[in-house]
């Protein structure tokens, strides 16, 4: 089922919910709840408005955030979600459950949902979020499984592709070419030494341009320049841009540009291409370059062209396949139960043992509690992660019964 979720009025917040499904009493239960706020739909202010209030959310095993430069996703399995009062959702985010859910994820990570079709980055920040997740927190098998396994299918549709994969970086190179030309020996500002970045300036050396980067820290700058063999500009210093050919901007923050260097900009031809997510180019020269500057949620309904129908028939199947297995792991999983039991009880002794210490010292500073409350939870997900995984994977339902009864549960 897929259904646009419709945003709460300005001002108004999501209630309370047992789990976020908010359906009637009595009425069918998810396992897994997706919404997805994707640039097609949700515009970048609204979308990273989104993602910092879910990173605000109390740790829960059965939620899990995706947050990437086109995409916010919610992961969720009702059952061990608690009761998870959602922020306000943004217009146009869409709503998805169990197989849909899991089919889009896998569709993902296969690269079929990208602006560029079977780029590497999403595999790799999936992968990376699930790694963090792990690390700090218990993670309901449920999410757990779901995501490994779109992780694998990933991986398999990557060894179908020729040649390099393209990034988000070469379309917005693209874009620039379209007004420039060939960019063998133009001009191109790289505006940040990040990931994405670094894919930009690596992919304009490919094409034979001149590159001058710039970045908040100095030496990073440098560092960059002389891999591509171009060269280190300072950041915040007004008047020092060069008539440029194409800006790529992608920063974590607001790109400080003095009058001189935007009056450079506006009276130039360069095009300002912002992969950064909010913008960072500042609104008043956004506006002023019109049509020379290109958004991130701009790429997004782009000329970028798909794959051929066969490979794309052979990725559609990979989807099903990998969702069927996920739903056959699901209808053959008998251990959830005693999962679940294991994760709540080692959660219900881990706040009553800082409940009992607060107390105790209950002059103890904010900083130093929630320096504890932290180990806490590492300390518990640490204990719990090979018992999980071994139910995760039992066969036969022999380490459920000995689980029950070895922790008396």
């Amino acid at each position: 089922m897929t259904t646009v979720v419709t945003a709460p009025a300005q001002g108004d917040q999501a209630a309370p919910t047992t789990g976020p499904s908010a359906t009637q009493p009595g009425a069918h239960q998810p396992t897994v709840v997706a919404l997805v706020a994707h640039a097609r739909r949700v515009p970048s202010v609204q979308r990273e408005a989104f993602a910092a209030e879910l990173a605000a959310l109390e740790p829960s095993p059965g939620v899990l955030v995706i947050h990437t430069c086109h995409r916010v996703e919610l992961y969720l399995t009702p059952r061990s979600s608690g009761e998870l009062a959602l922020p306000g959702i943004p217009a146009g985010t869409e709503r998805l459950e169990d197989v849909d859910g899991a089919r889009h994820l896998i569709a993902v990570a296969c690269g079929l949902d990208s602006a560029v079709f079977g780029e590497d980055q999403i595999l790799h920040q999936l992968r990376e979020t699930l790694a963090a997740r792990q690390a700090g927190h218990p993670l309901d098998p449920v999410l757990d499984r779901l995501f490994q396994i779109a992780l694998r299918a990933g991986r398999q549709a990557r060894t179908w592709l020729d040649g390099s994969p393209r990034s988000l970086a070469d379309v917005a190179l693209d874009r620039i070419g379209r007004d420039a030309g060939s960019l063998e020996g133009r001009t191109i500002l790289v505006a940040g030494v990040g990931r994405m970045g670094r894919l930009a300036a690596f992919a304009a050396a490919r094409r034979g341009a001149r590159i001058v980067v710039t970045n908040r820290t100095a030496s990073r700058a440098t560092a960059l320049a002389g891999e591509v063999g171009g060269r280190a500009l300072p950041f915040a210093v007004d008047g020092g841009l060069p008539e440029l050919d194409g800006v790529v901007v992608a920063l974590g923050g607001a790109w400080p540009l003095g009058p001189a260097d935007a009056r450079r900009l506006l009276d130039g031809r360069a095009v300002v291409v912002d992969l950064s997510s909010p913008p960072a180019v500042p609104d008043g020269l956004r506006t002023a370059l019109g049509a020379r500057f290109v958004s991130v949620d701009d790429l997004v309904a782009g000329p970028e062209q798909g794959p051929q129908e066969r490979l794309r028939r052979r990725l559609e199947d990979l989807v099903t396949d990998a969702g069927r297995e996920y739903c056959d792991w699901l209808r053959r999983r008998s251990a959830v139960p005693a999962i679940q039991a294991m994760t709540d009880t080692a959660e219900e002794l881990r706040r009553s043992e800082l409940e009992r210490l607060f107390r105790r010292l209950s002059d103890l500073p904010a900083e130093d509690r929630s320096v504890i409350e932290q180990m806490s939870h590492r300390l518990v997900a640490g204990i719990l992660h090979a018992p999980l995984r071994a139910l995760n994977s039992d066969p036969d339902g022999e380490l459920e019964a000995a689980a029950r009864e070895l922790f008396g549960l």
